[in-house]
């Protein structure tokens, strides 16, 4: 099969990016041809002050991309083209050379930003849906996106022209949400439920399970309002085992924390900075338990599935694809979003039964061999990738078996 696969790296890399790399590397293992088109928004770094201008129109319809892809489109003929993340360079105009050419397109929802301009559903620390329910409007009101209403008028409008052009609608388009509680958040804001397939993300290569864990915990995030690591410090205060915790990462919110844990004296609490992905998978790997306090719909975060594939089991906001994707007693614990008390005492409970949770770390390894590990994972992508070239439905509840796969060319 010939597969062009079409992404938009933002300035700061991410899940999204690490997962096109993962299935354009899982393709070419299974024999395909695989051609890319990739714009990144590092570009807008090198525009001049007149150029920068030009970024509002072009994140809605982009024609030097459209015309390149097109060019693409004539000369190389793929099978189908399957795109993850076309904002800002790329933009939708994007999925009009696919169209005009008759090629159909496998589109990977990574997040929520054809309903949000924000793409979170989030908003001054609560889960917030206004724009599905109210309209776009409201996210310009709140200035959702950058905390601008210019903005995220933008985003907001991207949004409009291409419902407008039934972009989103085309019979050539098909989606891939990466849970089913995703799946149904946007058969709610009125995409076509009869082609949003779902497919989770998954872990290559495989960093094998860990038995052996030694005595700490980690997070591993982006240090971000979102992520609600002020809940896990609060937490982690009221534990009555003061046992090490390791923050993994950077962003916005490094400075402030730090000063939080200075404060109040939190010394078992070690903000480590960024690490590359092996080194942060290695310390996962390692780890007694890992915590993931997010507070908002978390797609499919890729840091969960890391932890299964180490046998780590994980405690995490009862909230969302979260709650879909980690058992409450199996493969870890839940927690009440955003109630520091009640996450302290899961992770008294989880520091004092070691026994315990390493059974539920074996139990992850087990869900990760079931459902996330590469085999299962590809198998899983050419079967939406057969049924989209035959013009099937997608099954209306649950992951597209990988049995069901016949062929891989």
């Amino acid at each position: 099969m010939k597969i062009l696969v079409v992404h938009n790296p933002y300035q700061q890399l991410g899940g999204e990016d690490i997962v096109f790399q993962q299935e354009c590397r899982v393709l070419r293992r299974g024999g395909h041809e695989v051609i890319t088109y990739c714009r990144t928004n590092d570009e807008i770094k090198s525009m001049s002050a007149l150029q920068k201008i030009t970024l509002a129109p072009r994140a809605i319809w982009a024609s030097d991309s459209k015309r390149q892809l097109a060019d693409l489109l004539a000369r190389l003929k793929p099978d189908l083209v399957h795109v993850h993340n076309t904002f800002i360079m790329i933009s939708p105009a994007a999925f009009s050379a696919c169209y005009e050419a008759g090629i159909p397109v496998v589109h990977t929802l990574h997040n929520y930003r054809l309903m949000c301009p924000a793409g979170t559903f989030y908003r001054q620390g609560k889960v917030c849906e206004e724009c599905t329910h109210d309209g776009l409007l409201a996210g310009i009101r709140h200035a959702c996106y950058h905390d601008s209403s210019a903005l995220t008028a933008v985003v907001a409008s991207m949004i409009a022209v291409h419902r407008r052009l039934d972009t989103w609608t085309h019979p050539l388009h098909y989606y891939i949400a990466l849970s089913q509680f995703a799946r149904n958040k946007f058969i709610e804001s009125g995409m076509p439920k009869d082609r949003i397939f779902v497919k989770p993300n998954f872990v290559d290569p495989d960093p094998g399970p860990c038995d052996e864990k030694e005595n700490y915990v980690v997070f591993v995030g982006r240090l971000s309002p979102e992520k609600r690591v002020s809940t896990l410090l609060n937490a982690w205060e009221g534990c009555s085992s003061k046992f090490p915790l390791k923050i993994l990462g950077g962003g916005p919110q490094l400075s402030e924390l730090q000063e939080v844990a200075r404060e109040k004296k939190l010394d078992g609490v070690h903000f480590m900075g960024h690490m590359p992905r092996n080194q942060a998978v290695a310390t996962i790997r390692k780890a007694r338990f890992l915590i993931f306090s997010s507070e908002w719909y978390e797609n499919f975060p890729v840091t969960i599935v890391e932890a299964f594939a180490s046998a780590t089991p994980v405690i995490a906001s009862r909230l969302g694809a979260m709650q879909e994707i980690v058992t409450d007693g199996r493969t870890g614990l839940h927690f009440e979003p955003g109630n520091a008390q009640d996450l302290a005492q899961k992770m008294d409970w989880a520091w004092t039964h070691p026994e315990e949770m390493r059974v539920r770390g074996r139990a992850a390894r087990a869900e990760y061999e079931a459902k996330y590990a590469w085999e299962k994972n590809y198998a899983q992508l050419m079967n939406i990738y057969h049924r989209v070239l035959a013009g099937d439905q997608a099954p209306t509840s649950e992951m597209v078996e990988p049995e069901l796969v016949t062929q891989t060319g």
